[in-house]
């Protein structure tokens, strides 16, 4: 049972140390109650009211992580039902599944095409996370070849896809030291994969066609040992899945129904349409999938759900930022135009997109205005004269120039005059209000 606030403030040594982080004992245990930080950040809690707190601590829904050769891939440890609420922090892994009645080399040239696919959005480098490998052949020697030949290509993390527990014993010695995904324990092999998983420090896939089913196993499974679980509540359809992977994650979070309280896995390509499949991964991305198991690759499907997953991940309280500095594009000299803008990460990529393909070589200053678009910013008094004169002077873009000159966004032509009396040895030019009519501007005007 979930401890109060006051409980949890009862076991705390109730010194007010501030070694937690806090102001006061109850301040923390507040925050421990809303599953908001850890019990080991405070240092001093005794050693009899460790077990009570630290299940009281335990976030609603586990963290489970995939891990091999320098990749992780985290999911769970979520704790509120809409991203509105607080946040989402473990963005759901995709992975591309393969099978071992593929040649080795088919399975790495899929394998090797989708490992290189790399997407630059806002930034951000976006990636595939993983692949899962399926035992469809039935040969123990057969599975590990494949595991084999996807090593030899990619170190990403694995699933292992089988009911069989001497497929997935095989699959393991491949990739002994790794701590992948085996996917699954259902109620004939549960014991068996349980061990499978303890002996080999790796994740377990818990499978049933219910709710109450998926509680029994997972129940079962961790008293045998194994703690990081994932579920599949075997629903391949939109509504269905929709309406569990609700229920698991309102059991959760507003119960803390612990037997559900894990990642949940989707197998979006297991439908009779396979053009469904975006849409059911767009689907599990959004509610609430951990880790996404695709049946296909393409660039044209796999942007999207990776823009839509960065999207849905990013803190909608922290806008996407890119760091104030002087960026140079098509490498500029000193006759070259400077431009202002904030450092909203959307913002900033439509100017630098604009004039980048225009080929027109410019300085871009980048004002720190706590990650708002130009409007917002100003109306926030986030991006005014003196902040954009500020980071002129502070980046030295006066050395970088011959003519000190200075294009400010025409939405805010208002701060000419005030920027011309920060900075008097510029000459300040109010420039278009969209960034696509920046090149043609620039042309004519400069």
């Amino acid at each position: 049972m979930a401890l109060s606030g006051i409980q949890i403030y009862k076991m705390l040594p109730q010194t007010n140390c501030k070694d937690c982080g806090f102001p006061t004992c109850l301040a923390f245990a507040m925050k421990l109650a809303a599953k908001q930080v850890e019990l080991s950040a405070c240092p001093h809690v005794a050693e009899e009211a460790k077990a009570q707190l630290a299940e009281a601590s335990e976030p609603p829904v586990r963290l489970v992580s995939l891990k091999s050769n320098g990749y992780e891939v985290k999911a769970g440890n979520e704790v509120v039902l809409f991203r509105h609420e607080k946040t989402f922090y473990n963005k759901p892994g995709l992975f591309l599944r393969v099978k071992d009645t593929q040649s080795a080399g088919d399975i790495q040239a899929a394998v090797k095409t989708a490992d290189a696919y790399t997407v630059n959005y806002v930034g951000r480098d976006l990636t595939l996370d993983g692949f899962a490998v399926e035992a469809a052949n039935g040969d123990a020697a057969t599975f590990a070849g494949a595991i084999g030949a996807i090593r030899q290509v990619s170190h990403r993390p694995l699933i292992l896809i089988s009911t069989d527990p001497a497929m997935i014993a095989a699959g393991l010695r491949a990739i002994d030291g790794e701590n992948p995904l085996i996917y699954g324990a259902n109620a004939e092999n549960w014991n068996a994969m349980a061990d499978l998983a303890k002996q080999h420090n790796a994740a377990l896939a818990v499978i049933a066609d219910s709710l109450d089913g998926l509680a029994d196993l997972s129940e079962k499974i961790k008293e045998a040992g194994v703690k990081d679980l994932v579920l599949d509540p075997a629903a391949r359809g939109l509504s269905r899945s929709l309406a569990l992977s609700t229920q698991i994650r309102r059991l959760a979070l507003k119960k803390n129904f612990r037997p559900l309280g894990y990642p949940l896995i989707s197998f979006p390509g297991e439908v009779e349409d396979p053009a469904q499949e975006s849409v059911l991964a767009a689907h599990a991305i959004t509610k609430y999938a951990g880790f996404i198991v695709l049946d296909h690759f393409a660039a044209e499907t796999a942007y999207p759900l990776l823009v839509l997953r960065e999207n849905i991940y990013t803190d909608p309280q922290k806008p996407i930022q890119v760091q104030p500095d002087v960026y140079e594009i098509n490498n500029p000299g000193p006759d070259s135009p400077v431009l202002v803008t904030t450092n909203f990460s959307i913002t900033y990529f439509s100017v630098a997109n604009e004039v980048e393909g225009s080929g027109i070589p410019a300085w871009l200053v980048v004002t720190d205005a706590e990650g708002m678009s130009v409007l917002t910013a100003w109306a926030a008094g986030k991006f005014d004269a003196e902040r954009i004169a500020k980071t002129i002077k502070a980046f030295n873009v006066a050395d970088k120039v011959n003519k000190k000159r200075v294009i400010i966004p025409g939405h805010v032509a208002v701060l000419s005059g005030e920027l011309e009396e920060e900075l008097p040895d510029w000459e300040i030019r109010v420039g278009p209000r969209e960034a696509i009519d920046l090149p043609s501007f620039i042309k004519q005007a400069l």
